[in-house]
């Protein structure tokens, strides 16, 4: 693969050389700017370099493989602060990649993240996120996601749960939007949320030429929203949680309604509604050395001529991880997630304790025009195992490897997956 791209191996092979030296340093304080360091760093500051190489395979992209070198910062209590990871990357698809990936937490009650990525080939990636909950004696909590990114490795198969895998078409799916919400708490367990969402979609062609373009073999008349889409809605969720932890819970239940509109009359390409009902649990045992967890999700989107990519979508990392993105869509789907989260040892590398897991999982699910429609025929059934490496209490890497009727389907990310 490498012999017919000889400048892009040539740029990774340099930068594996010099990913290659792991270290712990001391950096005074004062040289260290904002947001990079903040008031709970002590004068000299832990920084923790872990160079990574980067293999990673999915239905959607292919291989990618490259390098990355993470950059952590702690504070005065040893907790990492801030996260900087430069990477670089190769794909038959999109060329060489360059990304800087930025996370900052600062206190418990607030953290911002950023991306910036660029291939040589369409792919571009850039995000902003941020949460704040140090509003109103800590009851309001603000919420952002802002972004603009394309992605050519996009993929459209059609409507309904037994979509045949010969119908795969492929383009690019390039979007500009913000997603924001604000939350109030009501007592201790439970949030009231408001949110609004913006979404500005264009169509084009894709990076895998291997694979029909999408308007090659579909019409506007049969996918609603494939020469482009703009959706601007508004949503209303009311949350109840005991978890214990916001981004690594060992303990708790969670449960979630929401109802979303959006009208044609504030910009939106079509009139239509989105309801969902999710629920999650984690039971623990001997000391969270074992959890157990559980989701269940059901989401509806009633109206006419709904975009494609705004209908009830199963597929990918976080839904049904034996597919890639987007494999299933219609106007309803009910999803089940089990998963087994086994703590199997904590190790100390680079000065860095991690606990690494090894969590076996189910995920079911299916796309279905309503819920009392559905047929057990139409239930996807994923099994697979994801490894996890846990810096406590806000890093977590993980890969998973599920098993579709497609065939397996690897996923490298951080974060958990639900």
């Amino acid at each position: 693969m490498f012999l017919r791209h000889a400048p892009y191996s040539r740029l990774l092979t340099v930068a594996l050389l010099l990913l290659q030296a792991g270290c712990t340093s001391y950096i005074s304080h004062d040289v260290i700017p904002y947001p990079l360091s903040n008031k709970t760093f002590d004068k000299e500051v832990k920084v923790v370099t872990i160079p990574l190489p980067v293999i990673a395979s999915s239905p959607n992209e292919g291989v990618t493989v490259g390098a990355l070198s993470a950059f952590l910062l702690h504070d005065k209590n040893d907790n990492i602060s801030t996260l900087v990871a430069p990477q670089i990357n190769y794909n038959k698809n999109f060329g060489v990649t360059s990304t800087l990936y930025a996370a900052f937490y600062p206190s418990p009650d607030r953290f911002w993240e950023t991306n910036l990525s660029k291939s040589t080939i369409i792919n571009q990636d850039y995000e902003f996120k941020l949460r704040d909950k140090t509003f109103l004696e800590k009851k309001l909590e603000l919420n952002l996601f802002a972004f603009a990114f394309s992605d050519g490795s996009a993929r459209f198969f059609g409507f309904n749960a037994k979509t045949p895998s010969q119908r795969e078409s492929n383009y690019t799916d390039r979007e500009i939007g913000f997603n924001l919400s604000a939350g109030y708490d009501i007592g201790r367990h439970f949030q009231l949320i408001l949110g609004e969402r913006y979404r500005d979609v264009e169509i084009e062609p894709g990076a895998v030429t291997s694979i029909p373009y999408i308007k090659n073999s579909f019409k506007e008349s049969q996918v609603p929203g494939i020469n482009g889409f703009v959706a601007h809605a508004q949503r209303i969720s009311f949350v109840y949680s005991t978890l214990d932890s916001l981004t690594a819970p060992t303990f708790g239940g969670f449960a979630k309604a929401s109802i979303e509109n959006s009208s044609k009359l504030l910009g939106s390409t079509a009139d239509y509604r989105h309801y969902e009902g999710e629920m999650k649990g984690f039971i623990p045992f001997d000391n969270a050395r074992y959890v157990s967890v559980f989701r269940l999700i059901y989401n509806q989107t009633l109206g006419e001529q709904v975009p494609f990519l705004e209908q009830s979508i199963l597929g990918g990392e976080s839904t049904l991880r034996g597919y890639g993105r987007n494999r299933f869509i219609d106007n309803s789907y009910f999803l089940v997630n089990l998963e087994e989260r086994i703590r199997l040892f904590r190790w100390e590398i680079f000065n860095v304790k991690a606990d690494w897991e090894l969590a076996p999982f189910i995920d079911l699910g299916a796309v279905m025009e309503r819920l009392d429609l559905a047929s057990c025929r139409q239930f996807e059934f994923n099994p697979g195992i994801g490894i996890r490496a846990v810096v406590r209490p806000n890093i977590i890497g993980r890969v998973d490897v599920g098993i579709g009727r497609d065939g397996p389907a690897v996923f490298v990310g951080l974060g958990y997956p639900f």
